[in-house]
């Protein structure tokens, strides 16, 4: 970089800079609908085992913050590491297209725990919220691609730094310690995709884990901590040991930051599972509509080259996932339960689901195809040709992501997603008003999130 001002210093500027009250309307939107999403996911995963887990191994970390769906508080990290565990524990939470990457999981519960551990008010939660989430969105773009190649999970890297960035901006830092809030995070980024071979609860924890990372980072860079500058671009930095390359576009990260956000493009998921797996999805429904899956001899998938590694093969074990959570990582399990089943819901994802012989019958027929010209990471679309037992070849093709900025998920669809959520959770009926209430008005007060515990 030579003489060029460091990229965390860039970057701190830039964030120190905000203001809550002149940010965008489109952001404050888009920051509302991830309270309203992280809500509900928060609360569909309140009775399940890997947030039980998460709950005996922080319960004993007391404070003033709320793990969504439980009684009683936690320390902040503590809430952080809960909530953000359980937002993303279904892999049905928001995607920004780039990347990919997942911020809502990672930035909204280390801002809210810090935020009610700190006693700060709902503007600066916004603004924390904000920050974190376009800071997220911009590191991705950085290098696309290079982080899951290398063999780590994007989300889980560039969110402990991200959370960084969101806590800081809520609690008012200034740029030198923004800074080394940065770079100490840096420290603490990690995340490796290994739960792909056997479908185990790491990816869950990820978000989890960057949230409240970054939210210790936040407070040593507060209590002057220091943390290196050159934490981006140096020869150690992150990108050097999470991309293997110190070459990236740095004005992906920098440039309009604070002018031009890309946050307002998060996509919102219309099914729980693997987010490139999801305009295939909306191929396969409309074939089912067209023939039985009984007549299908073979299903052909074109894709891209970067998304083969982690939803396409070894093929024969995607195929035949050995659990519900490995089958929302695997292409051919969820193309095959949309035809077979007409739908795929959080249902489809139990292990007696998975086993089910006509989905397995059906998936052992689905294969892929490399199309060179694919656009992922910067869009995701979706192409199936079924060929039938009549020698008739069927296709269908989706030009982008459902719940992304080309066709989004309406407000509606949006609050209708956090009551299925909140009623498959077992949260009463009665509670999910409030809880959509506290989403629409959580800037203009105090942050507290009383109404969700339980």
């Amino acid at each position: 970089m030579g003489d060029r001002q460091p990229v965390a210093v860039a970057l701190a500027e830039r964030i120190a800079s905000l203001d809550a009250a002149r940010l965008p309307p489109a952001v404050r939107d888009t920051c509302e609908r991830l309270l309203i999403d992280v809500f509900g996911l928060c609360l569909v995963a309140r009775r399940t085992d890997y947030v039980r887990a998460a709950i005996v191994a922080w319960g004993s970390d007391p404070g003033r913050a709320t793990a969504i769906g439980h009684p009683g508080q936690l320390g902040a990290p503590a809430a952080a590491f809960v909530n953000g565990t359980a937002a993303h524990g279904e892999d049905f939470d928001d995607t920004f297209e780039g990347g990919p990457v997942h911020a809502g999981a990672v930035v909204v519960p280390a801002v809210l725990a810090a935020a009610e551990q700190e006693g700060l008010g709902g503007a600066s939660a916004l603004l924390g919220i904000a920050a974190g989430v376009e800071t997220i969105c911009r590191l991705s773009l950085v290098v696309p691609k290079a982080v899951h190649k290398a063999g780590f999970h994007p989300t889980a890297v560039f969110g402990a730094v991200a959370a960084a960035a969101g806590v800081g901006a809520a609690l008012g830092l200034a740029p030198g310690q923004l800074v080394d809030a940065l770079g100490v995070a840096g420290s603490m980024a990690s995340g490796i995709i290994e739960y792909l071979a056997e479908g185990s609860w790491t990816k869950r924890m990820h978000p989890g884990w960057a949230a409240q990372s970054g939210l210790r980072a936040a407070l040593l860079g507060r209590a002057g901590f220091s943390g290196p500058r050159t934490v981006f671009e140096g020869a150690h930095g992150l990108f050097a040991g999470f991309a293997r390359t110190r070459e990236g576009n740095y004005a992906a990260l920098l440039d309009g930051f604070g002018e031009r956000w890309l946050m307002t493009a998060l996509a919102f998921k219309p099914y729980p599972c693997g987010t490139m797996i999801q305009p295939y999805l909306d191929c396969a429904g409309r074939l089912a509509t067209r023939v039985g899956p009984d007549i299908v001899v073979e299903l052909v998938a074109e894709v891209a080259e970067g998304t083969v590694h982690r939803l396409w093969e070894p093929l024969a074990e995607k195929q035949r996932p050995p659990n519900g959570y490995a089958a929302k990582f695997s292409a051919p399990y969820c193309i095959a339960a949309r035809l077979v089943r007409g739908n795929l819901g959080l249902d489809a994802f139990t292990d007696e689901a998975v086993a089910d012989p006509a989905v397995r019958a059906l998936a052992a027929k689905v294969r892929y195809q490399i199309d060179p010209a694919n656009p992922y990471p910067f869009e995701y679309t979706g192409h199936l040709r079924a060929r039938l037992a009549d020698g008739r070849l069927v296709e269908e093709r989706q030009p982008h992501l459902r719940g992304g900025a080309r066709e989004p998920l309406t407000r509606a669809d949006l609050e209708e997603k956090l009551r299925s959520n909140a009623r498959a959770g077992g949260w009463p009926d009665e509670r999910v008003a409030p809880a959509l209430a506290l989403a629409r008005s959580l800037w203009d007060g105090a942050v507290d999130l009383a109404v969700l515990r339980g």
